[in-house]
C-alpha cells in the first residue's frame, strides 16, 4: 500500500501540464467557483459556531479556580473541532457538486491516454450529480462516524498525536476516494466502485494527502485543489483499471 501511497502523490507533479496541454482550465472554472463560495461558507460559520462550542466546553468545569484557564483551553479545543468537522464538510460539498463538471475532464484525460476507441458507460448530468451526491453522504456518514472517536481521544496527551495522524489519514481516503470516482462512474456501478476503491486504497491516500494539504494553503489552495487532485486521481484510477483489466484477460 505504501507504493500506491507514494504513486498517488507522485501523480500530481505531471498534473499541471497536463491540464494546460489538453486545455481543461476551463471545465474547472465552476467547479472552483463552487469551491470558492462553499470554503467562504464553511468558514464564516465555523468561525462563529466555535466559540459556542468552546463556551459550552468551559460550562463543563464548575470550579472556580482555573476557570480562565479553562475557558482558553475549550475556545482551543471548540476551533480544533470546528475546523475537522468543517474540512469534512467542506470537501464532500464540494466534490458531489463538482461531479457533472469534472466527469468530462475525467473522459478527456482517459482518451488521451487511451484513444478514442474505448467504450463507457454513458450518464446523464442528472445521473452524475446523483451518483456523486449518494457517494459523498455515504463517504460522510462513514468519515464521522470513525472521526468523531478519534478526535476525542486526540486530546489524550501524548498519545492523542496517534489519534490525530489517523484522523488525517482517515479525510485523506475520503478525499482521494471521490476525486477517483469521477473516473469510476464511466466503468462501474456504485457498489463495484465501493470495492475498486477499497482494492486501491493507498492511491486514494497518496491523491488525498496533497489535496487536504492544499487546503491549507490560503484562498489558493481552494481554487487550485480541485483541478489538480482530479487530474492526478483520474491519471492513476485510469492506470490501476488497466492493471485490473490486464489480470482478469
Amino acid at each position: 500500500m505504501i507504493k500506491n501511497i507514494v504513486s498517488g502523490i507522485k501523480a500530481y507533479f505531471g498534473a499541471f501540464g497536463l491540464i494546460s496541454k489538453l486545455n481543461l482550465w476551463k471545465y474547472f472554472a465552476i467547479p472552483m467557483l463552487i469551491s470558492f463560495i462553499t470554503a467562504v461558507v464553511i468558514g464564516v460559520s465555523a468561525y462563529g459556531l466555535s466559540d459556542n462550542i468552546g463556551d459550552f466546553i468551559s460550562k463543563l468545569w464548575i470550579w472556580e479556580w482555573g476557570k480562565e484557564t479553562f475557558t482558553t483551553i475549550g475556545n482551543i479545543i471548540g476551533g480544533i473541532i470546528i475546523i475537522i468537522l468543517g474540512l469534512i464538510l467542506y470537501k464532500h460539498v464540494i466534490m458531489a457538486l463538482s461531479a457533472p463538471f469534472m466527469s468530462p475532464v475525467s473522459e478527456k484525460i482517459e482518451t488521451h491516454l487511451l484513444g478514442s476507441d474505448k467504450t463507457y458507460r454513458i450518464t446523464s448530468f442528472t445521473e452524475q450529480l446523483w451518483r456523486a451526491i449518494r457517494i459523498n453522504v455515504r463517504n460522510l456518514f462513514m468519515e464521522l462516524l470513525i472521526t468523531i472517536p478519534l478526535l476525542i481521544l486526540s486530546f489524550i496527551p501524548v498519545i492523542g498525536i496517534l489519534f490525530t495522524i489517523l484522523i488525517f489519514f482517515i479525510q485523506a481516503y475520503y478525499a482521494g476516494f471521490s476525486n477517483m470516482d469521477y473516473t469510476l462512474e464511466r466503468h462501474y456501478k456504485y457498489n463495484e466502485s465501493l470495492n475498486f476503491v477499497k482494492r486501491n486504497r493507498g492511491l486514494a491516500i497518496g491523491n488525498g494527502i496533497i489535496f487536504i494539504l492544499f487546503l491549507l494553503i490560503p484562498f489558493i489552495g481552494v481554487i487550485l485543489v480541485l483541478p489538480l487532485s482530479v487530474t492526478a486521481a483520474s491519471v492513476k484510477t485510469i492506470e490501476a483499471l488497466q492493471l485490473e483489466s490486464h489480470y482478469e484477460k
